[in-house]
């Protein structure tokens, strides 16, 4: 079982950063993703543990997605009523540190490229993000997709086509 963890943890993370855009969040979602492997599933047969693996890791990063969603209305609803005058009102978006953007210090066309594309996969809704990660990262087939998301084949194909349609777009000034 480690050696199998061992094997999927990076690429679980990159999943999982770029699924949430938070790499504490994401460390927690992978972590959770193996404990829970480990605690329900270290019986079956090993062939079985990647599809099970994914599942898990994008059943964690739909429920972040659900409970930052859940976190947001809840802090649009306080920021609503609580009638504004507060310290925030000097906040300056500006400020912030861009943690997904090209630094200046890249000066190499393929780190360029690579940072691009991670952006477009970040920028892609969670249901077309997860197929394509799945799909053309990972390498599952359609159906092994389609189990580790819970839906159909169809829907499965639905989603990666417009994840390519979104992504080439995104990324034509790349080329």
């Amino acid at each position: 079982m480690e050696q199998f963890l061992a094997s999927v943890e990076k690429r679980a993370y990159s999943m999982a950063a770029m699924a949430v855009g938070n790499r504490e969040d994401a460390l927690d979602i992978v972590q959770d993703a193996m404990f829970a492997l480990v605690r329900r599933y270290r019986h079956k047969p090993r062939a079985q543990w990647r599809p099970l693996f994914f599942t898990i890791l994008n059943n964690r990063i739909t429920d972040w997605h659900r409970r930052h969603k859940t976190v947001s209305r809840w802090q649009l609803l306080r920021e609503k009523f609580a009638g504004g005058g507060d310290e925030d009102d000097d906040f300056d978006p500006g400020s912030l540190e861009d943690t997904t953007g090209p630094q200046p210090e890249q000066g190499v066309i393929s780190r360029y490229t690579l940072d691009a594309i991670e952006a477009a996969v970040c920028r892609l809704p969670p249901r077309q993000q997860q197929a394509f990660l799945l799909r053309c990262v990972e390498g599952f087939d359609i159906a092994e997709t389609a189990s580790a998301m819970s839906c159909s084949a169809g829907s499965v194909k639905t989603h990666l086509s417009r994840a390519l349609v979104a992504l080439r777009t995104q990324l034509e000034e790349v080329r």
